[in-house]
């Protein structure tokens, strides 16, 4: 069916096929029209793929005392028996088998789970997570023996930039369909690519640095980069996330930011006044929405809550709508969150 054909369809009769397409699709489905754009982003298909129970979130937490233990994974997902219900479960651990791959680079696209071994070790590694069976497998190694590492997913390819030894940038790309390694353009700026969390925006790799209030983004195309500034302020990795091709970070100062592209400066997310303020979150999109998660200390552990934050435009620029605050459940004493990943089918 043609995209013409496809949007004399009623909306109600597209958003049910629509929700069955795999969500990672549905950036290039809005580059086909206005109409395609309008359908994807409307939260009727939020709605039903939350009936099919397509979304879930992966985070991590690591015992910040014994840091060579690998992390206790959980997930959020729709109740079964109630659609409106989020569930906090224990998952299924996907615990690479060899402790010299702790704190690799991480990053999710459609349901599965990339695992880049690093940062610290030189390793080619490569290990692959699929969230529909809960089976962990060895991808191909890569071709680079790199250390520091950010990494990012445009379009059908995983991009990975870092650097072999010092002073010395490569990239390369694995491409998803084909699942090959083959490099990619060198990065025209010479940075240590120490990556405190690293996002897709605007086609291009853009890594939140581990040291100095800056952000350095990657372009596959032709390996030119380029930078702009972060807030004067402590952030922490887990609190970033981009949907809608807006880039989202929190911080305990400020509250929840966006990044004003056109304008290369940061706004507060305004009608966000009754959120209370915390030190260290999590986020990821999740049905459309910002999920923001955080730990506060309990009677017998750490208890995890949750707001669900819905964006939209407004004169001053972006305005948020929470949800009330949600208790999911609670992680033992000293573990910290440490990833916090949006998957879907």
């Amino acid at each position: 069916m043609s995209p013409s054909h496809f949007s004399s369809l009623p909306n109600d009769i597209a958003w049910e096929v629509l929700a069955r397409v795999p969500k990672c699709k549905y950036p290039l489905l809005a580059c086909l029209s206005k109409n395609f754009t309008y359908l994807v982003r409307s939260p009727e298909i939020h709605k039903i793929r939350s009936l099919l129970r397509k979304d879930s979130l992966y985070i991590s937490f690591r015992n910040k005392n014994y840091r060579a233990q690998n992390p206790r994974w959980y997930t959020l997902r729709r109740a079964e028996n109630n659609p409106s219900e989020n569930q906090f479960v224990v998952s299924v651990n996907p615990a690479l088998p060899n402790h010299y791959h702790r704190m690799p680079s991480i990053v999710a696209h459609g349901p599965e789970i990339f695992f880049i071994c690093g940062p610290f070790v030189q390793s080619p590694s490569f290990w692959v997570f699929d969230s529909r069976t809960d089976v962990l497998r060895r991808g191909p190694t890569m071709n680079a023996n790199r250390t520091y590492k950010s990494v990012g997913v445009v379009g059908r390819k995983l991009y990975v930039v870092g650097g072999v030894r010092s002073n010395e940038n490569v990239a390369e790309s694995f491409d998803l369909t084909t699942e090959t390694w083959e490099p990619a353009p060198v990065p025209k700026e010479e940075k240590t690519w120490l990556a405190s969390a690293t996002v897709s925006l605007d086609r291009k790799v853009c890594a939140l640095m581990l040291v100095g209030a800056y952000t350095v983004c990657y372009d596959p195309w032709d390996g030119s980069c380029e930078s702009f500034a972060l807030p004067e302020d402590k952030w922490w990795k887990t609190g970033v996330c981009v949907m809608e091709n807006v880039l989202y970070v929190y911080y305990a100062r400020f509250g929840l930011m966006w990044y004003d592209t056109e304008l290369r400066l940061w706004r507060v997310v305004n009608g966000l006044s009754d959120v209370k303020k915390v030190r260290s979150v999590g986020m990821a999109e999740y049905y459309g929405k910002v999920a923001l998660l955080w730990k506060e200390h309990g009677g017998c552990g750490k208890e995890i809550w949750c707001r669900m934050i819905a964006m939209g435009k407004c004169e001053e620029g972006v305005k948020g709508t929470a949800e009330s605050a949600q208790l999911l459940g609670s992680v033992p004493d000293g573990y910290r969150m440490d990833n916090c990943l949006s998957v879907s089918d």
